[in-house]
């Protein structure tokens, strides 16, 4: 049997069919905008919102503003290409700080953090891990467990992964985005709230 390929740093885990073709089309517009898709789902039947996450190319978070050029590029694209017959919905938004790990290269920008993750296919009888992201290794995601093994999780197996929030989290991502963390009159730092940008839709005619 052939051995099946490890995803590559740009590719998003778990997406075929429809997703991928959605996902195929509009990571180039995205790219030449300055952006990277995160993730990509379309959900429901009737009126399917396609979901489109995103971040800038430096892995900082994008705003309402970034959102909203984000949104007008990708409904023109699928305007033209119209991959679903019917009217749709388009929601973009930021992938936030606690962000999901969709690519090889998102274990690879946040290692050191913790992240739980979750498996299509069982390792050594469990399916839920979570611990420290140590990146990844012959195209499996590592994570060191809090007992301090290290536990290589398939990247094709990972049905979802997840950053979880922490102080030092916070303060990694406003580093990247450019923002000072103020101090309180204690000398401690103020905590960052996460982003939770609105999400402008555009429904087709």
């Amino acid at each position: 049997m052939a051995q099946q390929n490890p995803p590559s740093d740009t590719d998003l885990l778990h997406l075929t069919g429809l997703e991928a073709r959605i996902a195929e089309r509009i990571s180039p517009a995205l790219e030449d905008l300055g952006y990277e898709l995160v993730r990509l789902a379309v959900l429901g039947r009737d009126t399917p919102t396609i979901q489109v996450m995103a971040d800038k190319a430096d892995g900082s978070l994008i705003s309402v503003e970034d959102c909203e050029q984000i949104s007008h590029a990708v409904g023109t694209i699928l305007d033209v290409d119209d991959p679903i017959p019917n009217a749709w919905m388009l929601e973009v938004s930021s992938a936030g700080i606690d962000r999901p790990l969709t690519r090889a290269k998102d274990w690879e920008r946040f290692s050191g953090h913790l992240a739980k993750a979750e498996l299509d296919v069982p390792l050594d009888g469990r399916r839920r891990f979570s611990g420290t992201v140590m990146g990844v290794r012959d195209g499996k995601a590592v994570i060191r467990l809090d007992d301090g093994t290290e536990a290589e999780l398939p990247l094709t197996d990972i049905r979802k992964a997840r950053l979880i929030l922490t102080d030092a989290l916070i303060e990694a991502s406003a580093a990247l985005s450019g923002v000072a963390t103020e101090e309180e009159g204690d000398g401690q730092k103020r905590r960052i709230p996460k982003l939770n940008p609105k999400k402008p839709g555009k429904k087709k005619q």
